[in-house]
């Protein structure tokens, strides 16, 4: 009897397959692509709190579309890659005007869709709508890659073009969503990148790559590329319980994210002289105030994609330009700021013992772990 691969999958996804993630509960095309979206270069073990918190607050698609983005990006701090979070929200506004809220059924309208490629529309409408959709994404590379030893590395074009056509190969005309599903599950929970459970895997009668012992061996590993190292020495103005912040621009790292002064270069920074001279002073708004201090925090190294990141923070301690600027509460802790004390919109004091709800970055997330435990 031939070896049906489709059936032996989902044989496998009926005993031991997930189905009691949040997502997989109450199922429509607006959860699934959330789920999606969030899983993407992220465990699931992360995504779970994260994707909880997110639909209570944006339980529509129109309910995110009308949320600030602001407030898309603050749910999305500490999950990294927030290039997701703005497509999301951007998608969820052309949704919303193009689409009458309604989240489109037609896979091309699905894939014009900003940060949706053509495994997550095909993820998407095989689970949402049960349409027959191949996926093809870092598992299920994986898993095809094995199954049929295929040569080179995954992310070429050429060994894409060649998992894309097994994928279409394998997809059967029922239970589709079911073998989407188990194929995201295979590569999660049995085909894994190492130590691959093959004693567990129904595909393993037929997988070449165990028939030659090539598990660990295959997917071949990306071409290595060497990574630079960039530097950027923070300033951190700090007036009583609060820090100057600015919005960055919504393109780019940290796109929309509220961070602190400081470039990114190639080498070293060193402090500006001018604030360690005697009687320096830093303008805020156009207000000169008096530094007091200056405080260096440890170092710390954050990674991207394409560059390591040396964060130097330093506190520079103003004294206020005018009095009466801030109003104290009974405790002497600084209440709210004068809304003209800072230039445009793009600025802001933030109380770093307990920050507003901001989109902030990793590496700000740990600056304000320096400044409370300091």
């Amino acid at each position: 009897m031939a070896f049906d691969f489709a059936q032996t999958a989902l044989a496998w996804f009926d005993q031991h397959g997930r189905k009691h993630l949040p997502w997989q509960q109450d199922i429509t095309a607006y959860s699934v692509w959330v789920s999606e979206i969030m899983l993407q270069q992220t465990q699931v073990s992360t995504v779970i709190p994260y994707y909880e918190r997110f639909m209570q607050s944006f339980p529509t698609v129109t309910a995110l579309a009308e949320a600030p983005q602001e407030d898309v990006l603050h749910h999305w701090t500490g999950l990294g890659y927030y290039a997701r979070a703005r497509n999301l929200h951007k998608a969820a506004q052309i949704i919303a005007t193009e689409h009458n809220g309604e989240f489109p059924t037609d896979f091309e309208d699905v894939l014009a869709l900003p940060g949706i490629g053509r495994s997550t529309a095909g993820a998407i409408l095989s689970i949402a709508e049960h349409q027959i959709h191949a996926i093809l994404d870092g598992n299920v590379k994986r898993v095809l890659t094995r199954f049929f030893a295929v040569e080179g590395w995954t992310g070429s074009k050429t060994v894409e073009n060649q998992l894309w056509e097994f994928a279409d190969q394998l997809t059967p005309p029922q239970r589709i969503a079911d073998y989407t599903q188990v194929m995201m599950d295979l590569g999660a929970t049995v085909c894994t990148r190492s130590k691959p459970r093959c004693e567990e895997c129904p595909l393993q009668v037929e997988c070449l790559a165990f028939a030659s012992g090539r598990q660990a061996e295959l997917p071949h590993k990306k071409p290595q590329k060497t990574i630079p190292t960039k530097y950027t020495t923070v300033l951190i103005p700090m007036l009583y319980d609060r820090v100057l912040m600015t919005k960055r621009p919504d393109e780019g790292i940290w796109g929309g994210l509220w961070w602190f002064e400081g470039e990114f270069t190639l080498e070293q920074q060193a402090l500006p002289v001018e604030l360690a001279e005697e009687n320096a002073e830093f303008e805020v708004a156009d207000q000169l105030h008096k530094v007091n201090a200056v405080e260096s925090l440890p170092e710390f190294k954050h990674t991207f994609s394409h560059f390591h990141l040396h964060i130097q923070p330093v506190i520079i301690y103003l004294a206020e330009a005018q009095a009466g600027r801030f109003a104290k509460d009974a405790q002497g802790r600084v209440a709210d700021a004068s809304p003209n004390y800072v230039a445009t919109n793009l600025q802001q004091w933030v109380d770093y013992q307990q920050p507003a709800d901001i989109g902030l970055c990793k590496p700000a997330i740990t600056i304000f772990n320096q400044l409370q435990h300091r």
